[in-house]
């Protein structure tokens, strides 16, 4: 009956009473008996448990917990059991992890720590190879069954784990959801401001106030134990002098009952007691040796630090040294060149790295067109004047440019600076909230590096005279993979526009196509683009950037999807970019990937093309950089196959079924079509010296030539991008500092705005985008920013009252 009436009686159910059996160590055993459920929240105790809770003994609670059914997808394996580790993380013990059909469910090491968590093979395996983390700051958590959860950020991963009991499994997620809570306050801290200081930082006197306010509730506890065991000693004395008292037969059955009540609180008082005994020594024995441990992974930390920047200025040195054995002894006194590109490449070799406040003149040391350079000035100019200065430079050739587009801009002065310096703090962090130096910047914003992606427009035109669907998805396909060859070479960091700015690039008269581009959001930042053609085409996309810095390499996430609509035939056609990724961050030569899968839909007819971007592989005999897709019909039956890398070419060929060794049809194979290839695109070569500017091709060296009539937010108008170009860096940088605090100042002030708006009732309009109207997509039924028209209206009548000030 003891057992029976516990059920009743304690609230948490078996978990609670079994964890508290006796204080013992480990989680409860999985048994077979006690089902789930048979009265209220308790239910199933084993009697084990509460006889070795009232012995106080220090074996492990008897539990009995059933094992639920298997979960209805992904099918369910084996068991296995997980526990707090003592490494400094949250969490870590093993869980087994869904694999596949064929595998199923497999053993793996979890480690929980700082909002992420990871998963390795084994616990040895922590110190070299990761298997996988998930950020939990964008994760969902759901629970299946009694030992089945999920764990997902939306898509890109999903985790099917189970865990060895419901206790075990209650653990991880109560861990998880701590965790989740925890990354996603300190995500919203970093939005105020992206130079915050690091949690390793923390200020040791918030450190000591911590340790003592714990110290002080420990004591508290200790108290409390204290009087719980007083009181309910009293109780049972109190309840066995009632059943010495003579009373009637009904009343001693009451008494009875609750005097077994009264006992079985007690042997739950007497297990919690024991457990906060425990608890307390072990706090007092490990608090010294957490705070060493503690402190020794500090020491650590910086020790890595100082060892990886060290290395960093060895391999510059290292790499130095060897461009300088390379190309001084070619410049002996029988071969003279021209006394800039001279000085130019010695002072390069010259460079070093070590101070980090050394540079050079950009002036002395590039060759730069005279009506386009700027003599560098002693004394720092304002925004305002450097505003009038850069517009008068350019308005004298506003003739020439309308006439002959620019075929070259200054070159890039050779700055020396210390990258880990500024690098090493902001590993994880999201790279739009970093205050990063123009430095790592090439001369272009955002908004004009997505309108390179129509660099080979004539794709689309030919695409909107083909008639045959199929053939114009297989143009469409190759515009999509000529997007991505202008970043082979482009390491640099396009300018992060700000909020209200726009960029517009007129070529209709030239190539008959206009567009527009506004930037719509800031955190996150987002981009709404629309370019439309009078050759039978539009093409219209808001494109969100996430990126990560990763420690060694960058990653690059574009969100939001590509429209392309063909007038004639009323096609429309939609896709997304794939993953961009910066290798070499810290040490060596840098240089990109793009790896993912692209799937580009007609939904007008249900015709479809697979794109794969193979990622780079040592260990690969495929050419780098590969690109392989099928087009194929509704029904599936591919009509064109796809074959090129995107930083060169595209080819397609006609895929004709053959008779099959069974008499089935099978595919061409691919030399049996070398003859019927065709050539959909090939990447323009690249200009003269490109590499002195930035590797720019030849549209995007006229993207940010000055124009009369613009809008005032276009981004040519941008002072500091503007300073930058010209070899001005230290102005530059100067000048993107008073623009991201005015941008600082116009968010906090709409945010008092809309505090106050709420507080008095009144109704009040967030922040809308000027040329762009965010609404649900006939299509896709996305919310996304469209095009609403005017912009060129109002350039024509040279109407900008509406626009904000924003440089």
């Amino acid at each position: 009956m003891a057992a029976t009436e516990l059920r009743g009686v304690v609230g948490p159910g078996p978990a609670a009473i079994a964890a508290l059996g006796g204080g013992g160590a480990g989680p409860p055993l999985v048994g077979g008996g006690g089902g789930r459920g048979d009265a209220g929240p308790g239910s199933g105790a084993a009697s084990g448990t509460v006889v070795a809770a009232a012995a106080g003994g220090p074996g492990p609670g008897a539990g009995g917990v059933a094992a639920a059914g298997p979960a209805p997808a992904p099918p369910t394996g084996g068991s296995g059991g997980s526990g707090a580790g003592g490494s400094g993380s949250a969490r870590e013990g093993w869980l087994f992890k869904w694999t596949n059909y064929i595998k199923g469910y497999q053993r793996r090491w979890f480690v929980l720590s700082n909002g992420l968590l990871s998963y390795y093979r084994s616990k040895a395996e922590m110190r070299h190879t990761c298997r996988g983390t998930i950020n939990l700051a964008t994760a969902n958590i759901t629970v299946e069954d009694s030992c089945n959860f999920i764990i997902s950020n939306g898509g890109a991963q999903t985790y099917h784990l189970k865990a060895s009991s419901e206790v075990e499994r209650q653990r991880w997620v109560t861990a998880l959801e701590l965790a989740k809570a925890k990354a996603v306050k300190m995500l919203a801290e970093s939005d105020e401001s992206g130079d915050e200081e690091s949690v390793s930082q923390t200020d040791k006197t918030e450190l000591q106030n911590t340790l003592r306010t714990l110290s002080s509730k420990v004591e508290d506890l200790s108290t409390c134990n204290d009087l719980i065991a007083k009181h309910g000693t009293a109780l049972q004395r109190s309840l066995s002098e009632l059943e010495s008292l003579k009373l009637p037969a009904e009343s001693n059955e009451k008494i009875k009952q609750v005097n077994e009540r009264a006992t079985l609180f007690r042997i739950t008082s007497n297990a919690m007691i024991n457990a906060c005994r425990d608890f307390l020594m072990l706090a007092q024995t490990h608090s010294k040796k957490w705070q060493k441990s503690l402190q020794y992974e500090r020491d650590q930390r910086i020790r890595l630090e100082e060892t990886l920047e060290q290395l960093a200025k060895q391999h510059n040195h290292l790499e130095r040294a060897f461009r300088g054995a390379t190309v001084l002894p070619a410049n002996t006194p029988g071969n003279v060149g021209s006394g800039k590109d001279q000085c130019c490449s010695g002072k390069g070799d010259m460079s070093d790295e070590d101070d980090e406040n050394e540079f050079f003149d950009a002036p002395e040391i590039i060759t730069m067109p005279e009506n386009l350079g700027h003599k560098r000035t002693g004394s720092n100019i304002s925004g305002a004047s450097s505003d009038i200065s850069l517009d008068e430079q350019y308005k004298h050739q506003l003739e020439e440019t309308k006439k002959e587009k620019r075929t070259r801009i200054p070159y890039k002065p050779n700055y020396s600076l210390n990258l880990w310096s500024i690098m090493k703090n902001c590993i994880g962090k999201e790279l739009s909230k970093i205050p990063m130096p123009v430095n790592f910047n090439e001369p272009l914003s955002m908004l004009q590096r997505l309108t390179e992606d129509l660099e080979y427009h004539e794709l689309l035109d030919r695409a909107a005279k083909c008639e045959n669907s199929l053939e114009q998805l297989c143009y469409v396909a190759a515009f999509t993979v000529s997007s991505y060859s202008t970043t082979v070479f482009r390491t640099s960091k396009p300018f992060n526009p700000l909020l209200g700015e726009t960029f517009e690039l007129d070529r209709l008269e030239e190539n008959g196509y206009r567009s527009l581009c506004e930037q719509v959001s800031h955190h996150p930042p987002a981009a709404a683009h629309h370019a439309e053609s009078k050759n039978g085409w539009t093409l219209r996309q808001e494109i969100k950037i996430t990126s990560k810095f990763r420690g060694k390499y960058l990653s690059i996430m574009p969100l939001g999807t590509i429209h392309c609509i063909f007038h004639a035939t009323g096609h429309h056609y939609t896709w997304k970019k794939v993953t961009t990724t910066v290798h070499n961050i810290i040490v060596g030569k840098l240089w990109i990937d793009q790896s993912g899968e692209i799937d580009i839909v007609n939904h007008k007819t249900g015709d479809k093309c697979n794109l794969k971007f193979v990622p780079y592989s040592y260990f690969s005999r495929d050419v780098a950089r590969k690109v392989t897709g099928e087009v194929t019909d509704p029904s599936g039956k591919v009509h064109f196959a796809l074959l090129g890398t995107w930083d060169e070419k595209m080819e397609c060929f006609k895929v004709q079924p053959v008779t099959g060794e069974n008499g089935g049809d099978a595919r061409q194979r691919g030399h049996e079509a070398e003859e019927s290839r065709v050539m959909l695109w090939k990447r323009n070569p690249l200009p003269k010296n490109a590499e002195n500017m930035y590797y720019f091709s030849e549209l995007a060296l006229t993207l940010n030539a000055w124009e009369s009539g613009t809008a005032p937010t276009d981004s040519r108008l941008r002072p500091d991008q503007r300073l930058m170009e010209n070899g001005r860096w230290d102005e530059a940088n100067a000048e993107k500092q008073r623009l991201e605090e005015k941008q600082r100042l116009s968010r906090k002030k709409r945010e008092a705005e809309a505090m106050k708006a709420t507080e008095d009732g009144t109704p009040y309009d967030p922040y809308k985008a000027l040329w762009f109207e965010r609404k649900k997509d006939p299509v896709t039924k996305e919310l996304t920013h469209i095009y609403r028209g005017e912009y060129w209206e109002c350039k024509e009548k040279q109407d900008w009252s509406s626009c904000p000030d924003i440089f």
